[in-house]
């Protein structure tokens, strides 16, 4: 996903409702707002589109059929071809849209009704037509209007936010539009990065219309971009005289039968990304493969939590759950791993484990220890330890990824398109790298490898998290420009990781 913004900070709904207001009250007419969001949406469309053909602006109501209205009149102007297709009709505008109206009549622009007006069949189409106000699923015109733009298989250029998404949370409750292009005006909106933003947004870019920096400045807005180069330098040069010992000691527990796979990815993930020493509890079988993988990790076959116990006396964090299953071994290794009182890594089947109860300690006992437990859920395993269903954690990532690290005490990473970080008084983070070729089995047992080495290192687990999640999804992007995102696997990843760390 492009982004083209120099802040790395996001705001919802409220919060943009709130900047809008400040920078009017700092002496910035409304209308003045209004036509500089529409010239920077002209200027941007004629610099991605060159010579359009044809340009259709389908206009609602409100600020964002406004914005339209006023691109519009900047094409008529200069005799670039342009017709609007209206949802509201102009007798319901008012205040600014109003006046934008009057502004694109003035300048001879024409106008059609949707109902008597044909889709187009060459240009661009603008979308102007709901905004970032829109909760529910869009009235039936508006969808039908929706549906109409992306049929016509033409490039779409969305003002503000692609109309039918939900600003706050990046959720779809019915028709929305597919955007090739968004202009965000003012602020980044935070659900244009994470659930199916990024699918319908195509390219980002801000337009900050010159709103004054102090407005910015007096804001506090509760979510944020990750960027990897503001995080490198978390981890220290190496000392010349560092030794193993230096660099802690990651042991992956997991690999019941059949998926000693999952261990072993999450263990040489571990090892590529710094940890001074690396090791596997996993079942006896495992054993050969993972040596004649990958001889530095230690392998150690264990047949019961009895076993496992005395291994955990050397270990400096442990990275529980790849391959783990949901056995009566696998609830023994992370009855275990709890006991030790060890910092935590907890992915797939220690989530599901964790969710169903069956592992001391409980969320309220949790609240109330202290060792650093970072959870990796997607959003089905994030259900699951919330008691809801997946389609309510997706409805708003926000607040489930939110949830789950107040009810278990812990740094959170709700994995999927946009990934969210969550972490005890800290905003909200959104991982922008990555792409599709991720779908595939295996990506977040790499992830929690990358996660324990960090955190391993001394890195807390707010900054493990933060780090290790924008590492994987940048190494995912550096294997797909070589391999393809059709044919991402899993450990493509791993040779990326020395790269980038």
């Amino acid at each position: 996903m492009k982004i083209t913004a120099s802040s790395p900070l996001l705001y919802t709904v409220a919060e943009t409702y709130a900047l809008d207001a400040a920078a009017i009250a700092s002496g910035i007419p409304a209308i003045q707002l209004m036509k500089r969001a529409g010239r920077a949406a002209y200027d941007l469309l004629i610099e991605r589109f060159p010579a359009p053909a044809r340009i259709t602006v389908y206009c609602g109501a409100g600020n964002n059929g406004g914005d339209g209205y006023i691109l519009a009149a900047l094409a008529a102007q200069r005799l670039v071809p342009v017709v609007v297709i209206q949802l509201t009709p102009p007798d319901a505008l008012s205040g600014e849209a109003r006046q934008a109206y009057e502004y694109a009549l003035q300048e001879g622009v024409v106008m059609q009704p949707f109902a008597a007006a044909q889709a187009p069949v060459e240009g661009i189409i603008v979308d102007a037509l709901l905004g970032i106000g829109l909760r529910d699923a869009p009235r039936a015109e508006f969808a039908a209007a929706i549906t109409q733009i992306n049929r016509t298989g033409l490039p779409v250029f969305a003002l503000d936010i692609p109309s039918g998404l939900n600003a706050d949370t990046g959720a779809v409750a019915g028709e929305v539009v597919q955007a090739s292009l968004t202009l965000s005006f003012i602020a980044i909106k935070r659900g244009l990065l994470t659930g199916r933003g990024p699918a319908v947004c195509g390219e980002l870019v801000l337009a900050n219309l010159d709103v004054p920096e102090k407005t910015y400045a007096a804001a506090s807005p509760s979510a944020e971009r990750i960027q990897l180069a503001e995080l490198q330098g978390l981890l220290a040069p190496r000392a010349a005289d560092a030794h193993k010992g230096d660099f802690g000691h990651v042991m992956v527990i997991g690999g019941d039968t059949g998926y000693g796979g999952a261990a072993l990815m999450a263990a040489e993930a571990a090892a590529r990304s710094g940890a001074g020493l690396v090791s596997i509890a996993t079942r006896p079988e495992h054993i050969p493969a993972i040596l004649a993988r990958r001889p530095e990790i230690m392998a150690c076959g264990v047949v019961s939590g009895q076993e496992l116990e005395p291994l955990l006396a050397r270990p400096t964090l442990l990275v529980v759950g790849p391959g783990l299953g949901r056995s009566p071994w696998s609830e023994q290794m992370l009855q275990q791993a709890v006991k030790s009182g060890l910092p935590l890594v907890l992915d797939a089947d220690a989530l599901n484990i964790l969710a169903a109860g069956r592992v001391v300690p409980s969320a309220r006992q949790r609240n109330e220890q202290s060792t650093p437990w970072l959870l990796t859920p997607h959003p089905a395993e994030a259900a699951r330890l919330l008691g809801i269903t997946t389609a309510e954690v997706q409805a708003d990532r926000f607040a489930a990824v939110q949830a789950i690290q107040t009810r278990y005490n812990a740094t959170v990473i709700l994995k999927g398109a946009g990934s969210l970080v969550a972490a005890s008084g800290d905003k909200i983070a959104v991982v922008t790298d990555g792409n599709p070729g991720m779908a595939t089995g295996g990506m977040g047992d790499v992830l929690c490898g990358i996660l324990g080495a960090l955190a391993a290192q001394g890195l807390s687990q707010p900054d493990a998290a933060r780090l290790g999640a924008v590492i994987h999804a940048c190494a995912a992007d550096l294997a797909a420009e070589d391999v393809g995102q059709r044919s991402l696997l899993a450990t493509d990843l791993i040779p990326y990781l020395g790269e980038l760390l």
